[in-house]
């Protein structure tokens, strides 16, 4: 499905963005592993070339101005052209709106918005020069609904969409096609991360399971695998949109 493509994904030295990086290097594709720490980033390199894929490392915060360009520019560098990104760094903070810090807010706007932002705006030349090509921004059904002590982080997920919503409107005649992917509850280190004291990831589970109509929680491999449709020929004629994977949990 991916045979030849160059990828470059950021946040895939975990979760949802490394699953994706295995998944589309399996497919044929050449990826650039993208995260902050380089041990993490190489231990994935490792392991695409051990399955005999392709892959390359470049490390850096996607929060800080000057990396999406420099990310973009080296990775196009390394595989040669570009034929996707996947936007997949993210955090999460988990406070109300009033409990939120100005620090808080600012950082994860910077990693959830401004870095989707700026490696897409880097990338959208790299994918002109090559004839098109496909971003896809990992958002949230957060981004299109509320959750109670989540105030920051639906916000950043709901600029996700709008901004993809925007850059698809222009450049969708270049075929340049720029989607999101809205995951509820995946089987990530974010699901059980930045709970209050005492509160364990069985009673986590719980209270996601009770709220999805499919009463599963799935791995971020399933995720992966609308990501892949995304960045192939199969979806050339989707752009503009953001897909739910989330069990019907935004259906109710």
């Amino acid at each position: 499905m991916l045979d030849g493509k160059r990828i470059i994904i950021t946040g895939s030295t975990s979760g949802i963005g490394r699953a994706t990086a295995i998944a589309a290097a399996v497919e044929g594709a050449s990826i650039v592993i993208s995260g902050r720490r380089q041990a993490e980033a190489d231990a994935a390199v490792a392991e695409i070339e051990a399955a005999g894929g392709t892959a390359h490392a470049v490390t850096g915060d996607v929060a800080e101005a000057g990396f999406g360009e420099a990310l973009i520019a080296r990775g196009t560098e390394l595989l040669g052209g570009l034929d996707g990104v996947v936007n997949a760094a993210g955090i999460i903070v988990r406070a109300t709106a009033e409990a939120t810090t100005d620090e808080d807010w600012v950082r994860q706007m910077a990693v959830n918005v401004d870095g989707p932002f700026r490696v897409s705006r880097a990338a959208v030349p790299r994918l002109r020069a090559n004839g098109g090509g496909s971003i896809v921004n990992v958002s949230s059904t957060c981004g299109n609904v509320g959750a109670a002590g989540l105030a920051g982080y639906c916000a950043s997920k709901g600029a996700v969409i709008s901004l993809t919503q925007a850059m698809a409107l222009e450049h969708g005649a270049e075929q340049i096609r720029i989607n999101a992917v809205c995951p509820g509850a995946i089987e990530t280190p974010m699901l059980a991360g930045g709970h209050a004291d005492g509160v364990t990831i069985d009673q986590v589970r719980a209270a996601n399971l009770a709220s999805i109509p499919q009463a599963r929680i799935p791995g971020p491999e399933e995720v992966a695998d609308l990501i892949l449709f995304l960045l192939s020929d199969r979806s050339r004629h989707i752009t503009g949109a953001d897909l739910a994977i989330d069990g019907g949990y935004t259906a109710q």
